[in-house]
């Protein structure tokens, strides 16, 4: 006879088939039907721990929220010099991302979707990682260190290329660059960034 879960062990078990889907499908490709089908519990139980899809979807969100990552180790770390703390960071950044794919695949959805609850938490997940490259780069320009540059730009532009080095190794069917591990295709990001900027003694 199966072991009877608890509460918190059912609402677990559907939060986390609730996150495969959303993931594969979107929060409009999803049905509350085909969530309490893969559970394997009725719509009545669904609903005693969530009272919509809708609440499903941000205890979703809520459970990605609960580990994201922590740029304070990385700063302290390598706290001399800027290439090495975006190093650091972005390190920090895309092992996330790589241990919890389904992460970028609910934001590609939510994209579509134009969902508020999804669209504050995806850009808020990518808002510290830009503006620090942007407040660096703005204070390593009033230093004389790099050349002038557009500091927001840049940083979107890093951030729009790493958000693609992320998007070919969570989706295996279209990675172009299979023979090439993620952390060399970081590197050379970074390396090729850090030549864009022309530092000088970073």
């Amino acid at each position: 006879m199966a072991k009877r879960l608890s509460a918190n062990e059912r609402r677990a078990s559907i939060i986390k088939v609730a996150k495969r889907l959303f993931a594969q499908s979107g929060f409009n490709g999803v049905s509350i039907g085909e969530i309490v089908k893969e559970v394997g519990v009725s719509p009545a139980i669904l609903y005693r721990h969530f009272e919509s899809k809708d609440t499903l979807y941000v205890a979703v969100l809520q459970e990605f929220s609960a580990t994201r990552e922590s740029y304070i180790d990385a700063v302290i770390a390598d706290d001399n010099g800027f290439e090495k703390v975006l190093r650091g960071m972005t390190s920090v950044f895309v092992t996330s991302i790589i241990n919890h794919p389904d992460v970028l695949k609910m934001e590609m959805h939510s994209q579509l979707e134009n969902l508020d609850a999804s669209h504050d938490f995806f850009l808020n997940r990518w808002k510290s990682f830009t503006d620090y490259i942007e407040f660096n780069l703005i204070e390593l320009q009033s230093q004389n260190k790099i050349k002038s540059i557009n500091a927001k730009a840049a940083a979107l532009m890093y951030q729009g290329i790493i958000r693609e080095v992320l998007l070919q190794k969570c989706m295996p069917t279209n990675d172009r660059f299979q023979e090439i591990s993620v952390n060399t295709l970081v590197d050379n990001v970074i390396t090729l960034f850090m030549k864009i900027i022309e530092p000088q003694h970073l």
